[in-house]
């Protein structure tokens, strides 16, 4: 699958002002639709929490990938590949033209590098979960797969849970799916980065919980939480989410569970910089040194490329 024609991706941790830039962009030339690269924007119901974009900026600006899947459901970066493949071709079928906006690493990197994503295997993964003996996986993970195996320590579990889960499953090496992480390739997708000082970024995100708080965000936990079919594994690891059903299913103290969203999501913050930053491709602009006008004149120019 070639590469989405997307000529710009704004990107960035959360909370740093990735939306609002893309707002402007879409403000300054009326051809841009938004593509969301957040892998909890998807879910039906679960708004207030995710920061989604409101019904006024979704009905100013159109955005795509935003409320396809019930909190039950899950949704893999896989799935993401092909959505965003189909919905660029509409948006260019019209004439119109695509911004891709979010913070969720994997899936920006699926698009901008065109990455093989491999399937998932649930019911491999399911008794790979059942075995305590991580690195007895990774021996025979070394057996099947010797590169993969040397790229991963022996108790990292989540990696060597996944890369046995698709070597068996595929019946290929893991390590044999794309160009590797560790490759930059020239890409056709601007990428252009929200950044803002640690320090800043934490208020931020500080003032948005309590904002999200005020327009009753709990309630909207309690809501999709209590529905008839729940919420899959993948919603409820949704920052903010999973502490305050902390509060809701285990009565930890509301106060402490909020604390503990905010710390989380910091750290969160932190990592997104941090898998950014490896890539050498990606434009910096610090939003709190640098105006809005200043990096439109940097983003318009690249729609037409």
């Amino acid at each position: 699958m070639a590469t989405p024609d997307i000529p710009l991706a704004i990107i960035g941790s959360t909370a740093a002002g990735k939306s609002a830039l893309a707002l402007a962009i879409a403000a300054a030339d009326d051809r841009v639709e938004l593509i969301s690269a957040d892998s909890m924007q998807v879910y039906r119901g679960m708004d207030i929490g995710t920061a989604k974009p409101t019904a006024e900026e979704q009905g100013a600006v159109r955005h795509h990938l935003i409320d396809i899947m019930d909190p039950h459901q899950s949704y893999t970066v896989s799935q993401f590949v092909i959505d965003v493949a189909r919905v660029t071709a509409d948006i260019r079928g019209r004439n119109r033209i695509p911004i891709m906006v979010g913070g969720t690493g994997l899936y920006v990197r699926s698009i901008v590098d065109d990455l093989e994503i491999p399937d998932q295997f649930p019911e491999i993964r399911s008794k790979l979960d059942a075995d305590p003996d991580t690195q007895g996986m990774h021996r025979r993970l070394a057996e099947l797969d010797p590169v993969a195996a040397e790229r991963m320590e022996p108790n990292n579990r989540r990696r060597v849970v996944r890369a046995l889960e698709v070597t068996v499953g595929s019946g290929r090496p893991f390590s044999s799916f794309g160009p590797g992480m560790e490759r930059y390739r020239p890409s056709r997708i601007n990428q252009i980065a929200c950044d803002r000082p640690r320090p800043s970024l934490d208020e931020r995100i500080d003032a948005r919980y309590e904002l999200q708080m005020e327009l009753g965000f709990l309630d909207e936990v309690r809501q999709v939480s209590g529905s008839s079919h729940g919420m899959s594994r993948t919603a409820r690891q949704a920052l903010g989410y999973k502490e305050l059903l902390q509060h809701i299913e285990h009565d930890v103290p509301l106060d402490e569970a909020l604390e503990l969203a905010k710390l989380r999501t910091r750290r969160f913050a932190r990592r997104q910089q941090r898998w950014f930053r490896r890539d050498p491709r990606i434009e910096w602009f610090d939003l709190d040194e640098v105006e809005t006008d200043h990096v439109l004149e940097r983003c318009l120019p690249l729609l037409d490329q």
